[in-house]
């Protein structure tokens, strides 16, 4: 798809014929304009030379999980997850081909940053899966840092809740940081109940930075800042992504420290269990349930993820590392 081309064949048509396209791309499906038999013969010609809607993507499938491999128009590749749920199906969806951040545990990290997405290619990840069954949620946690690609990002997802096109609403739309200050400041003035998720993964900096190095640049005590000045503007509920790997930042220490940084009512904990990797591997389903009664027993706020698709490598960015 693309947005701009798309706006520049439409300029001369009627006021309503946006929101005519708009219905027809994201809420009939179309996959073809020959299908889009409310337009003209010339428009349609006009919009299959200019904006294509074919999506050239790879699926892998197991029960609860629809993996995505999306080979974009110059041939990079990005990936998106559909997750399941017995009352709701949410897509994870990438903001960048790869990442720049190099989080040790993340196998995104080990491609670097090629470039941001467009929002058409944001977009894009959400239509290939809802031409064949509803989506209710999305959340920014796929490849890549949405803060670092803020502008494109806020657009994608002003299309996605615009009730002329996919019409989800924003509080069934998440975006994940590992704690971009400037973003997190930027979110809280947009106006926008969207739900803003912060990926923790460690208690402390010393830790934090060995396996997440941009906690060098954004500490601990900044991020909570930042995140407490967004509660007041807000006044939603912000959710801290703890993914817990074997014997890096598993054990009852760091369970401790943790709750001693997440004592508030607005703070959310939400506990992962790894997707394993060649260098790391997930905690016993033991260790996991002590971290966890450790913090309820704190008067933490906890959840727990359901991990998905590990037999599919659904974690972000293992089928595009094995290219």
């Amino acid at each position: 798809m693309n947005l701009k081309n798309l706006e520049k064949i439409i300029e001369k048509e009627p006021a309503f014929r946006k929101k005519q396209i708009q219905k027809l791309i994201y809420q009939d499906l179309i996959t073809s304009w020959d299908e889009a038999t409310v337009l003209s013969l010339k428009l349609r010609e006009d919009l299959k030379k200019e904006t294509s809607l074919d999506i050239n993507a790879q699926f892998f499938e197991s029960k609860d999980v629809k993996k995505a491999l999306i080979t974009l128009s110059d041939g990079l590749q990005i990936e998106a997850v559909l997750m399941r749920h017995e009352d709701r199906n949410t897509v994870c969806v990438s903001s960048q081909v790869g990442c720049a951040l190099g989080c040790k545990f993340c196998a995104t990290g080990k491609l670097g940053l090629k470039r941001n997405l467009t929002a058409e290619e944001i977009l894009e990840q959400v239509l290939v899966f809802e031409r064949s069954e509803p989506i209710n949620n999305i959340v920014f946690m796929g490849m890549g840092e949405p803060f670092l690609n803020y502008d494109n990002v806020l657009q994608a997802i002003k299309i996605l809740n615009n009730e002329n096109a996919f019409n989800i609403g924003a509080r069934h739309i998440s975006i994940s940081t590992v704690g971009i200050i400037e973003g997190i400041e930027k979110l809280s003035n947009e106006n926008l109940q969207v739900n803003l998720a912060i990926s923790i993964h460690a208690p402390n900096n010393i830790l934090r930075s060995r396996i997440m190095p941009i906690s060098k640049k954004y500490s601990l005590e900044n991020i909570l800042k930042a995140v407490d000045k967004y509660i007041e503007k807000t006044n939603r509920k912000v959710m801290f992504e703890y993914t817990l790997i074997n014997d890096v930042n598993d054990s009852i220490n760091e369970a401790r420290e943790l709750a001693k940084i997440m004592r508030h009512p607005l703070y959310l904990v939400n506990l992962i269990k790894y997707n394993n990797t060649k260098e790391f591997k997930a905690p016993s389903n033991e260790k996991i349930e002590n971290f966890k009664n450790y913090l309820i027993k704190g008067g933490i706020h906890v959840t727990e993820r359901f991990r998905f698709g590990g037999d599919i490598h659904a974690a972000c960015g293992q089928l595009c590392l094995k290219k």
